[in-house]
């Protein structure tokens, strides 16, 4: 019973309203040695550092250098100064923490706790390219209209062996049975069950951080699987998915696996998506204005579906961030390559799914698992308050299987992030120092990815040529 108990505390915790002192007696109570300091990058890779809990309630904030969110993925950085708009020093921004997301960390040896950190200059203002700031900044859009948007997440990833040689395709573990998946398993219950002992993993540490999650299914892939979360803010739902990516890949490192979400880790498998459904609320009356007060469509829902046809390619490189991210947007796959839209349907871009009118909402399901949750987040919420402030009409929804074989999105990871440094209306949302920066990046990562020779060069160009 005593430890039941503690485990329910723990997870109260967990957004709760925690202040410093509160925090610090959570903390003692706990026996916590150590704080891992989290800040989500530009890619969502969790960075910062773990003090000593004593230091960490100290009275000297925790600071690191600008650059942190200049990072590429490979670890370099943009040759342009372009982040560091204050001077080209790389000076230290300020580091504080939001005790909300105070939780402990289950996999830790010693008695370890986490908590997400927000970056500020040194005068107190918002570091405005982090990317928590970036979806903050797309909230207060609604919020200063009196609406309250509401996000929930799909995140699909694959398990694999483990793979120390990029050199050789990924492959899929060994389950329970002694054997590996050989064929496709949707939503298969005993294909799950294989994997029985890294879920119990998996929802234990869920539930000692306070992550909620929905459901759990076997996807289409081999030995690919999703979670759904629950619906509510998007900030929240954004740290959850950032959170269980690291409880997920946790748990299978312990069973001897990877968990990827990478958005093509297998070229003859389906891509892996982060689905995310919206809704919006009135704040004054509390009703979801996708329907109307006799509970028909409205008006605000199709000028939101309107935002994310116009809008959603000239955001897709916070969606699909990667060159890999691209490999999964193919006219036989599963994976949308356009904007269309239908009422339960699977097979477009834009899904609205059976509902009652309090529960209306409109899936976005372009967004691939590798992209950072809050920057995925923020550009769809975009794309929708677009919609609704300019009226936006959408074309006529998809009745049947979408045969729609016209790409309405870039490419390339270079076209997608050109498309949005060249649509002004973004760039007003998100502000030019964040645009600047994310190009700079993309961009550098690209080159990175440039002096690679790939197994197809060397299949068709090596003898032929």
């Amino acid at each position: 019973m005593e430890a039941s108990s503690q485990k329910d505390s723990d997870a109260a915790a967990v957004r709760g309203a925690f202040d410093a002192a509160t925090a610090q007696e959570w903390c003692r109570a706990r026996r916590i040695d150590d704080i891992e300091c989290i800040i989500p990058d530009q890619a969502g890779v969790a960075r910062g550092k773990l003090m000593p809990t004593e230091k960490f309630f100290g009275s000297n904030p925790m600071t690191l250098p600008a650059s942190i969110f200049m990072q590429t993925i490979t670890g370099e950085y943009p040759d342009e100064d372009v982040a560091f708009i204050e001077g080209v020093t790389d000076s230290d921004l300020v580091f504080r923490p939001d005790f909300s997301t105070l939780a402990v960390v289950p996999w830790a040896s010693d008695p370890t706790a986490q908590v997400i950190h927000d970056a500020y200059h040194k005068d107190g203002t918002q570091f405005d390219i982090a990317p928590r700031h970036v979806l903050r900044r797309v909230i207060k859009l609604y919020t200063d209209r009196g609406l309250t948007p509401i996000v929930a997440p799909e995140m699909e990833f694959y398990l694999v062996k483990p793979n120390i040689d990029p050199d050789y395709p990924l492959e899929p573990p060994i389950g329970r049975s002694g054997r590996p998946e050989r064929a496709r398993q949707a939503y298969s219950i005993s294909a799950v069950n294989e994997f029985e002992e890294l879920f119990d993993d998996v929802y234990e540490f869920s539930e000692e951080q306070g992550l909620e999650i929905d459901t759990l299914a076997h996807e289409d892939g081999t030995a690919q699987m999703e979670i759904n979360l629950r619906h509510g803010d998007p900030v929240e739902l954004a740290d959850q998915v950032f959170l269980f990516k690291r409880t997920i890949r946790e748990a299978a490192l312990r069973h001897k696996m990877y968990a990827t979400f990478m958005a093509k880790p297998i070229a003859t498998e389906p891509g892996s998506a982060m689905h995310i459904h919206h809704s919006v609320i009135d704040m004054a009356s509390g009703r979801n204005i996708f329907s109307d007060p006799s509970g028909e469509l409205s008006r605000e829902f199709l000028c939101y579906v309107g935002g994310l046809q116009a809008f959603l390619p000239r955001v897709i490189c916070m969606q699909a961030p990667y060159v890999n991210s691209y490999r999964r947007f193919l006219p036989s796959s599963t994976a949308p390559i356009n904007v269309n839209w239908g009422y339960d349907n699977r097979t477009v871009g834009l899904r609205v799914p059976l509902a009652d009118p309090s529960n209306r909402r409109v899936e976005n399901r372009v967004p691939s698992s590798d992209a950072n949750p809050y920057l995925a987040i923020a550009a769809s919420l975009a794309c929708g308050y677009l919609g609704l402030v300019n009226e936006m009409e959408p074309d006529r929804p998809i009745e049947g299987v979408s045969g729609d074989p016209n790409y309405a999105f870039p490419r390339s990871i270079l076209d997608a992030v050109r498309l949005l440094q060249d649509t002004p209306e973004l760039v007003e949302i998100f502000g030019e120092t964040f645009v600047r920066t994310y190009r700079a990046i993309k961009e550098t990562e690209y080159e990175t990815f440039m002096n690679v020779i790939s197994a197809w060069e060397r299949e068709y160009l090596l003898l032929s040529v």
